[in-house]
């Protein structure tokens, strides 16, 4: 099977001229001539970015999701294919209803009809792990109607299928290592890796619920973000069922305006919850394209959908965060570098001064443009593009907030052309970097400490009598006393060793020269 699976993969590749990724280097060259040769026939005119996106959906849902992780990898990927990659849309037929309702009994051990009042055996959505059914809940002991809710079942058999075609993704990263000069740099194994990891949290969507049940929790009432409440008693590994939400799909403008919804503070309400969800939770919905955001009708009021991958920032993250913000404000590109030096991220022997010069070279020309053209997303990219040269180790929690800056970005203009992200998002950076850097920061690390002071504290006087009583020079004295007993027993018996040899020796000579 795994044979007839790479001979289809090689096969397509070939259709799409995918053998110039892979043929490049000097060693294998000749190859790509013979390839050319021997299939002239093929029509190449498009660009490398368009053939290898095609070529991705022609090979089935997997790879499409793995070329949509390629396209936020800007810091490893030419933008001409990561800006191609990003069209890829996760298109897939839905699985027979008879297996999702198989899946759904297994899963409740029980009759369909014993859990919901209704099911809706169309699905309303399919992609390539999962596909969403509508139902209905059974009515509550109080009266009134059951209530409406989405099922997400797990696509069947969809694991093993995951496995294989991924060790096929690490075999093609080990040749990319081999054949490459830059292919050790680049990590190939690695964004295999992650790829893996994304994967594996999308077939649990009991991981998905727990996201979606916090993400709800940091937006409880919130007049910005509404998240749909997860019923527990009815997810499993394979199923995750949710309120049904119900709004105008946020790409549809028209429908928007119809609906009396102001489309420029519905474009800066979007900015704000992502920092929101960036700076004040550091828990962010990674996955925010126009498929998974509605709007309700007649407010300005988001709805999020699909929660299987979601961004997490350490308080470490946000200070590396802060400070770099703080420094680019302030054109103080020195401060940037250091920033990337201090927290690991660069080789110790990087030269600042160089690495000061490539940031200058990115963020000076920022401050010459209108505001409301310059894209927040495009600096970050722009960075990392910059980094890449001094082996600056991009970290995944941060790419993926890059990407999901790129959406928002695009989203706020899509709805809005005019939208000043930066004067939009000003407000909340100050009054966040005041939290990490200024008064307030030292306020909230000192209520952060208050409780172990409080329990150190009363302990002081005993400790410190304690310590004063303690006589540790006696248990320097004891310890040197035991040290150098143990050296007198190794040199006794070192002596003994030495004379056993030297008779063994003259033992020997005598013998030999008789």
């Amino acid at each position: 099977m795994k044979l007839l699976r790479l001979a289809r993969i090689l096969s397509i590749g070939l259709r799409f001229g995918l053998e110039e990724f892979f043929l490049g280097h000097e060693r294998v060259r000749p190859l790509r001539w013979l390839v050319r040769v021997t299939l002239f026939w093929r029509p190449l005119s498009e660009p490398r970015g368009v053939r290898l996106r095609r070529a991705l959906e022609t090979l089935g849902p997997i790879f499409v999701k793995f070329g949509q992780m390629l396209s936020t990898r800007r810091d490893l990927v030419p933008l001409d294919i990561a800006d191609e990659l990003a069209q890829l849309q996760d298109r897939v037929p839905p699985f027979p209803s008879a297996e999702a309702i198989a899946t759904l009994e297994a899963t409740y051990k029980k009759p369909l009809a014993d859990v919901f009042a209704e099911f809706d055996a169309t699905p309303v959505a399919s992609a390539s792990v999962a596909q969403v059914h509508f139902a209905r809940l059974h009515s509550p002991p109080s009266g009134g109607d059951g209530t409406a809710v989405a099922v997400k079942v797990l696509r069947p058999g969809i694991a093993p299928v995951i496995a294989h075609d991924v060790s096929l993704l690490y075999a093609a990263a080990g040749l990319i290592e081999k054949l490459f000069a830059d292919g050790k740099r680049l990590r190939p194994r690695e964004v295999v890796s992650e790829f893996e990891k994304h994967l594996a949290d999308e077939l649990d969507l009991m991981r998905e619920a727990a996201n979606c049940s916090q993400l709800r929790r940091n937006f409880k009432d919130s007049p910005l973000l509404k998240v749909p409440e997860v019923y527990w008693e009815y997810c499993g590994r394979d199923v995750m069922v949710m309120d049904r939400m119900d709004g105008i799909p946020v790409s549809q403008i028209e429908r928007l305006l119809e609906s009396g919804v102001n489309i420029q503070k519905l474009a800066a309400t979007g900015v704000e919850i992502f920092f929101t969800q960036v700076f004040r939770d550091g828990f962010f919905h990674a996955d925010m394209h126009p498929g998974n955001i509605l709007v309700r009708p007649g407010s300005e009021q988001y709805i999020a959908l699909d929660f299987g991958i979601m961004g997490t920032l350490t308080e470490v993250d946000k200070q590396y965060l802060a400070r770099n913000f703080l420094a680019f404000f302030r054109r103080d590109y020195k401060g940037v570098a250091l920033a990337h030096l201090e927290s690991g991220w660069v080789p110790p022997d990087t030269r600042i001064d160089e690495l000061e010069a490539a940031v200058r070279a990115v963020c000076e020309p920022v401050f010459d443009r209108p505001l409301k053209n310059i894209s927040f997303g495009r600096v970050l990219l722009q960075l990392f593009q910059a980094s890449r040269r001094f082996n600056v180790e991009i970290q995944p929690q941060l790419v993926l907030l890059q990407k999901t800056l790129l959406n928002i970005e695009g989203l706020g203009r899509q709805l809005d052309p005019e939208l000043d992200l930066w004067k939009t998002a000003k407000p909340f950076l100050e009054r966040w970097m005041n939290e990490q850097i200024g008064w307030r920061a030292l306020v909230k690390n000192l209520q952060t400490e208050a409780p172990k002071w409080a329990a150190l504290l009363p302990q002081l006087p005993r400790l410190a009598h304690h310590a004063l009583n303690e006589n540790r020079l006696a248990h320097l004295e004891t310890g040197l006393i035991l040290m150098l007993r143990q050296q007198q027993t190794r040199n006794r018996w070192l002596g003994l060793m030495t004379v056993l040899t030297a008779v063994a020796t003259a033992g020997v000579l005598i013998l030999v020269f008789r």
